[in-house]
């Protein structure tokens, strides 16, 4: 996604985006649970540890109306280029100076969805990242994502080496340098 591309103001005025709070953990994993299927969601306890060690690197967009999350981006700093299934199952991976981000997961809570506030969350995080030094963000996705993320400007690689949950991840870049 050019970072320049204008997210409506409805959506910018409709949600708050911020850092998560540790006390947002359960209602985080919560909605892991809702978006993504039971070999792949990240566990409650895992979250929490997430959270904990690289809350910063977690985005949550706030429904105004609710108060409740309505989708989080979430991923931990590293100076690997390459994305590997331990980013996922042990913390330690993180290190709070990376330049490239390993996004773990976009989560968008079913009734939000299509209606911009995947890629409000992409466009926030990468604005956020870059005025903080970052090189790129990288993620995995399935085959059927691919199309989606290269509309939010991410450029496919390859065939990920990850083989987490079993499935089979494409992985993809976008810079955070222009």
């Amino acid at each position: 996604m050019n970072t320049q591309e204008k997210i409506s103001d409805e959506i910018m005025n409709n949600f708050e985006f911020r850092t998560i709070k540790q006390e947002e953990a359960k209602e985080a994993a919560k909605i892991e649970r809702i978006c993504f299927p039971p070999h792949e969601a990240c566990t409650e306890e895992r979250m929490t540890e997430r959270i904990k060690a690289a809350s910063d690197l977690f985005m949550v967009a706030i429904d105004r109306n609710t108060g409740k999350i309505a989708g989080f981006l979430n991923g931990i700093a590293t100076d690997e280029y390459w994305f590997k299934d331990e980013f996922f199952t042990d913390i330690k991976n993180h290190d709070p100076d990376g330049d490239y981000i390993m996004i773990m997961g976009l989560d968008v809570v079913p009734e939000y969805r299509m209606k911009g506030l995947g890629r409000a969350l992409i466009y926030n995080y990468c604005e956020r990242e870059k005025a903080r030094g970052r090189k790129k963000l990288v993620l995995t996705c399935l085959e059927d994502k691919v199309k989606m993320y290269s509309k939010f400007g991410f450029s496919k690689r390859e065939k990920c080496a990850s083989k987490w949950g079993g499935e089979e991840w494409y992985e993809m870049d976008i810079s955070l340098n222009n």
